[in-house]
């Protein structure tokens, strides 16, 4: 298990997961990527991190449950849930729409996948922590301030 900026891929449909597993693995490269296709497995690895962030992309439907429901799930462990997710879905209606912008999730996708879509996705949520970690390791006084900031 990798200690970087994981994706982590939840879809009930085997054959998604490997389609994304390997669209992303073909640029990705600062941390692992790891396939769900049972929402149990999927909340029982993120519960067991030490470390409370990741890049999701999260079928909407779910055998029965709803990948929004998986999110509210985990939101305590990854405070960033929201930001950091790409919601797939073969039909991206009005409501989906909806419930993505009152939810804070920015990237919306639809069924087939365009695969420089989805790179563009993953590397902008990727971005946001690589530009910190940057930041962090070139400005002292900031990781000073960083480091005081308390739960």
């Amino acid at each position: 298990m990798s200690d970087g900026l994981n994706v982590i891929i939840l879809d009930d449909d085997s054959s998604v997961c490997k389609t994304i597993s390997d669209i992303v693995n073909s640029f990705y490269s600062w941390g692992d990527v790891i396939c769900f296709v049972d929402v149990d497995e999927a909340l029982s690895y993120c519960h067991g991190r030490d470390i409370g962030v990741g890049i999701f992309i999260i079928d909407v439907f779910l055998s029965g449950q709803s990948g929004f429901d998986f999110m509210k799930k985990i939101e305590g462990k990854y405070p960033s849930i929201y930001e950091d997710t790409i919601i797939i879905t073969g039909n991206a209606s009005d409501e989906m729409v909806n419930r993505c912008i009152s939810l804070n999730v920015n990237y919306l996708m639809e069924k087939p996948i365009m695969p420089y879509a989805l790179q563009l996705s993953v590397r902008a949520i990727a971005m946001k922590y690589l530009t910190f970690a940057k930041r962090l390791l070139r400005d002292p006084v900031f990781a000073a301030d960083v480091s005081k900031i308390q739960d």
